[in-house]
């Protein structure tokens, strides 16, 4: 039987990225690609890039160079270098709600009820039926272990559980891809690993997933491919077992034995 994961495009491409703030060369031409049930995790130093990496993937971010590709479909740009920006407002709303994004800060509606912040974007952006977004907002709730929470507010919540009603949100839009920008970095250890047992569950499910982490036990149980960058260019990529037990580079070495001792 053939495998349509094997033939099918990747559910995100990035190929020869280059992104700069003004003078400043953030991604100095990175290539990844994750298809669909992968987990791809990007670590390094502060500063490597990652996080820009993976804005830029979402679109929150305007590229200078290189191309971004969504299922096979390449992002349709207008200008060149730093005027460059998207030409297709309604492609890149398109390719926004199929990567849902899970940030460092959560980003909750203060004024809104969790049950309330995980509706409202596949009922105002989506605009689909209320009734059917209530039941599955219901539901992910309680796949994220908190659908007792449903009516209160953000406050009122731990930073763990904040967190996994965003997890929330972002599955509620039913996405072709999850991206995690450090989702357990604002935590306590404690409540980090609230957030760890739903990520891992995710990659269990076989959920396509590009996960930014300073955790590399995380990286390490969930990824099919590690990506190290450093400076904005990527050093060294491979499976987990062999990037973390056999790294070939210098800077990978100091890196994971910085990370061990800290």
């Amino acid at each position: 039987m053939t495998d349509n994961t094997a033939i099918a495009p990747p559910v995100i491409e990035i190929r020869d990225l280059h992104k700069s703030y003004d003078a400043l060369e953030v991604l100095k031409g990175v290539d990844i690609s994750a298809r669909r049930g992968d987990v791809v995790s990007l670590i390094g130093s502060s500063g490597s890039g990652k996080s820009t990496l993976l804005r830029c993937a979402n679109l929150l971010e305007n590229s200078q160079d290189g191309e971004i590709l969504f299922e096979g479909e390449a992002v349709k740009w207008r200008g060149r270098g730093l005027h460059r920006h998207p030409a297709d407002r309604h492609q890149v709303t398109r390719i926004r709600t199929n990567l849902s994004m899970v940030f460092q800060q959560f980003n909750l509606w203060a004024h809104m009820t969790i049950l309330q912040n995980v509706m409202e974007a596949p009922v105002t952006v989506l605009g689909r039926d209320r009734h059917e977004v209530e039941q599955a907002a219901r539901k992910y709730l309680e796949k994220v272990g908190i659908g007792d929470k449903c009516d209160v507010y953000p406050a009122q919540l731990s930073g763990g559980q904040q967190q996994r009603a965003a997890i929330a949100r972002a599955l509620c839009m039913e996405p072709r891809a999850l991206l995690f920008d450090e989702p357990t970095s604002a935590l306590d250890p404690e409540l980090e690993q609230e957030v760890v047992h739903v990520i891992k569950a995710l990659a269990e499910e076989g959920r396509t997933m590009i996960l930014v982490t300073h955790d590399m036990r995380l990286a390490a149980d969930v990824s099919d491919q590690v990506v190290f960058l450093h400076k904005g260019r990527i050093e060294e990529q491979g499976p987990p077992e062999r990037l973390f037990n056999e790294p070939k580079t210098n800077r990978l070495q100091q890196f994971l034995s910085a990370t061990v001792t800290a």
